[in-house]
């Protein structure tokens, strides 16, 4: 006997009980030791200080259903959560929290501002974790992991002695990205270039002869304080007699050298460029190929320095303001104009980011690279979508070496004292007291931590205990799988692989999955100042979590940006209700259905079986076959899809129809069997949804006659282990269906699309020439005039098609016209009327869609969804308005 579901399907009422209960029963739990195949992910870790984005619902997702998908194949999985202590972020979170009492960090001092944010931490950092939950993740919190966990530090400190014992981590000054607010080096992922309505100055610098000037173009022109060059092409015949001479920095009055490089651009501004190499990315090339003096102009919160004369103590866009001034008051400035370029920001502080020669410390990437190159290369490591592949080793073929030092105090101290007596740099893994060389205790720590990119490189081994050889790590690394956007390909995946052949002889990880970004329904990437960020966590409250994450899931094409839509995910809901509304109804046919001692492996008396039984399990059947083969090939949008449309059509829809007559019988045989059916298709629905669906197949797997303790862990169906359920399939039971189904859904489109009401019965003819078909239909009559709603059916000759509704069905060899006498029932005049202005405005759509796909331009550039989408549609214009004119015909 079955229990019955609640009335209607509440997310609310089911998500966090179930979860709960998921998580006490220990579901989740990975073993280091197992008999079973392992299968591990590691979580990309979501900053301490963040919420749950749409970024990370889709990223989530797709792991989840991996490792739920994998779970239920028998494999021991483990998917190892963590968070980032996220340097910059966090530390900029606590000092704004402080800044409320009027306290800065300077004024707490080092050691208690750290004690602040890991207060903070303490209060605030688990709260994705609980957001995480509400998607439905089943991570193994008991592993989960920080980057300022001791087991992590100490992985830290040992990678950094090591490297700098080999020489491949060194001190030394370069040009980085800084940010004057924040007064720290910052990535190029925390650099975000905005397009800008800016101002192109060409600056008359004088030449020291007095002969004339040279006019150089800029964006910067505070930067002049800082050149140490003008540089022209050799090949420019313009200024050939000048290479080898100086000009003079207005202003400043100091005499610099033209020199030539082919660098320089002959047809942009003059031909002639100024050189700064302590505040330019390409400039400090140049500088470094010329021997060129390095001249930085600021201070580190981007004010100008000493070295600015006059405007020093000026921030940069007031000196700039007070440069321009001074150079129009001298006529200095030739001329200004507008100009469109890219500058950076921090994406901490909005600021603009300046390029800073300092003191930092690097990692030497050249050694690195070459053998994190190589396994990809060889397919050891395999990109999907394939494409990432050339990406990825484009940029290891161009790079450059990594700076690692952040001037902050949140996060992993470098782990350098030097020596105010014998000034020796002593590196060591555990803190130290006195100088290893002199044996002085006049020592300081460097006060710099390493960026946070740092500790994330050794995440897939540092989780799992090392650098002691723990049981874990011999069990699950390499990991199987790592799942992330493209836009740290760079800063995580390729340091990932580098660290991990480094230091564990092996690549981390055997695929890399990347997905796209999520949009908005424009396709714009989702952001605050646009307005269109949407919170998964408001969605979960409102459609619940099953219904986002089959929404990511029904769209996730390999590499492929998603547009999300509240009205898809609307959609969606609806179909976790069609999921519930089903099951509920299937449910109350089995109230006194007794569940066999075999379980799913109960098979009902063949003989007792009806035709739609075998439909139904021959549908199963290839749903099962095109999910195994889908989730194999990673196509998880047509896993997906396969289900939707088998659920929703084929057993919602159609099945749960068709039993209804057996369920009211009398053969008491034929309803048991049939039961058995429905008992056993439900429990397979519930499994193959389980990993899309995790909450409401979970509810109503335990609802159900036939099951084991928990969906979460009962097996995965695939042909090969549910084959004697399976056998049951009758391809000759599905054709006969088909043909029945596709009539039932002609006779009801015909009457919906001339309006006739659902309470009058039709009359309907089904000419039929081949005597198999004609026999199957009969066979069917009684579902087709019921499910039809008829109250005559003929099945044989045409007959006279005048005055007719007229539709032809095919299904494989089969052909039935379905012909509907309307006399009676609509009125002919307003029908003509109404085909005459359907059919006017389907010329006019194919007219239009013509003319846009045979628009060479537009089929190049446009999506190969919307053009194939349009060709569908034109095709299927034309099909509509053949059959109106053949209903025209037959009307008038």
């Amino acid at each position: 006997m079955s229990e019955q579901l609640s009335d209607r399907y509440n997310p609310a009422d089911v998500e966090g009980r179930t979860y709960q209960w998921w998580e006490q029963a220990g579901y989740f739990k990975a073993q280091d030791q197992s008999t079973k195949p392992p299968f591990s992910i590691i979580l990309p870790p979501p900053n301490v200080t963040g919420f749950l984005h749409m970024g990370h619902a889709l990223d989530h997702t797709i792991q989840d259903m991996l490792i739920r998908w994998k779970r239920m194949n028998g494999y021991n999985t483990m998917w190892l959560p963590g968070t980032d202590h996220a340097g910059i972020a966090t530390q900029t979170v606590v000092e704004k929290e402080l800044k409320k009492d009027g306290v800065t960090r300077h004024a707490l001092g080092r050691e208690k501002f750290v004690e602040k944010v890991w207060e903070w931490k303490h209060t605030y950092g688990d709260r994705i974790y609980s957001q995480m939950r509400r998607l439905g993740d089943s991570c193994d919190w008991e592993r989960a992991t920080f980057t300022l966990d001791e087991g992590v530090s100490k992985a830290v400190r040992k990678v950094f002695v090591s490297l700098h014992k080999k020489g491949m981590i060194y001190r030394g000054q370069r040009l980085v990205n800084w940010s004057g607010p924040l007064e720290t080096a910052i990535s190029d992922l925390e650099v975000e270039h905005q397009t800008i309505k800016g101002s192109l100055y060409h600056i008359n610098y004088a030449l020291e002869d007095g002969s004339g000037f040279l006019t150089i173009a800029t964006t910067r022109p505070e930067t002049m304080l800082g050149d140490t060059a003008v540089a022209v092409n050799p090949e420019d015949e313009r200024y050939k007699h000048l290479i080898g001479k100086n000009v003079v920095i207005p202003l400043i009055n100091r005499k610099i050298k033209i020199i030539a490089d082919t660098y320089v651009d002959k047809a942009f501004g003059s031909g002639v460029v100024k050189i700064t190499p302590a505040h330019d990315f390409n400039d400090y090339k140049i500088g470094k190929a010329h021997n060129l003096e390095f001249i930085n102009i600021l201070t580190r919160k981007a004010e100008i320095n000493e070295n600015g004369g006059a405007y020093k103590g000026l921030k940069v866009q007031e000196a700039r303001k007070r440069i321009l001034e001074d150079l129009k008051a001298q006529n200095l400035l030739a001329k200004e104009e507008p100009h469109v370029h890219s500058v950076g920001h921090c994406s901490r502080s909005g600021a603009v980011v300046e390029p800073f020669l300092s003191e930092q410390w690097f990692v030497k990437m050249e050694n690195l690279a070459t053998p994190a190159k190589r396994v990809v290369e060889n397919g050891t490591i395999r990109f999907e979508p394939e494409s990432w592949t050339k990406v990825y080793l484009h940029w290891l073929n161009n790079i450059e070496d990594w700076c690692i030092s952040r001037q902050l105090w949140w996060g992993h101290r470098i782990p350098v004292w030097y020596c105010n007596n014998c000034e020796h740099q002593n590196v060591s893994e555990t803190d130290i007291t006195a100088c290893e060389k002199c044996g002085s205790h006049d020592i300081r720590q460097d006060d710099d931590v390493l960026d946070t990119w740092f500790s994330s490189a050794l995440w897939p081994f540092s989780t799992m205990g090392w650098p002691n050889e723990t049981e874990t790590l011999k069990t699950f690394y390499p990991t199987s799988y790592l799942v992330t956007g493209h836009d740290i390909i760079f800063f995580w995946v390729a340091r990932m692989i580098m660290m991990g052949l480094e230091f564990k002889r092996d690549v981390p990880f055997r695929t890399v999955y990347i997905h796209g970004l999520v949009r908005d329904s424009q396709g714009r990437k989702m952001s605050k100042s646009l307005g269109n960020s949407i919170d998964p966590v408001e969605m979960i409250e409102k459609y619940g979590a099953d219904a986002l994450r089959f929404t990511f899931a029904a769209h996730l094409y390999s590499g492929k940006d998603f547009k999300f839509s509240e009205q898809r995910l609307e959609g969606y809901r609806n179909f976790m209700n069609k999921i519930w509304n089903a099951a509920r109804f299937a449910l109350s046919n089995l109230s006194d259905f007794k569940a066999p001692s075999g379980g799913t492996n109960a098979l009902p008396n063949k003989s007792h079986i009806s035709v739609f039984d075998q439909w139904i399990i021959t549908k199963l059947a290839e749903v099962t076959k095109e999910v195994e083969e889908a989730m194999e090939a990673e196509r998880f949008a047509d896993a997906a899809n396969a289900l939707y449309q088998f659920i929703w059509n084929q057993f919602c829809d159609w099945y749960i129809e068709f039993t209804k007559p057996v369920m009211n019988g009398t053969n008491a045989e034929e309803k048991a069997a049939t039961q058995l059916v429905i008992a056993q298709v439900l429990n397979r629905i519930t499994r193959l949804l389980h990993p899309f669906c995790p909450f409401i197949s979970e509810e109503i797997y335990q609802k159900l006659p036939i099951k084991g303790a928990a969906c979460i862990v009962d097996q995965f169906p695939n042909t090969r282990n549910d084959k004697e359920f399976l056998s049951l399939a009758s391809t000759s039971a599905a054709f006969e269906i088909d043909v029945v189904k596709e009539v039932i859904t002609a006779m009801r489109n015909i009457r919906g699309e001339n309006r006739i009401s659902p309470a009058i019965k039709l009359n309907v003819r089904l000419g039929v020439t081949n005597d198999t078909v004609q026999k199957l239909l009969g066979n069917n009559r009684t579902a087709i005039m019921t499910m039809g709603r008829l109250e005559n059916l003929e099945i044989g000759e045409e007959g006279n098609l005048m005055k007719c509704a007229v539709t032809s069905v095919v299904v494989k060899d089969a052909s039935v016209k379905v012909i509907i006498p309307l006399e009676g029932l609509v009125d002919f005049d307003e029908e003509v009327k109404r085909i005459n202005k359907t059919m006017e405005k389907l010329q006019k759509d194919i007219s239009s869609l013509t003319g846009r796909l045979s628009n060479e331009k537009f089929v190049a550039n446009a999506d190969e969804e919307v053009v194939a989408a349009d060709r569908a549609l034109l095709a299927q214009s034309k099909v509509q308005l053949e059959s109106l004119r053949e209903s025209l015909m037959r009307f008038q």
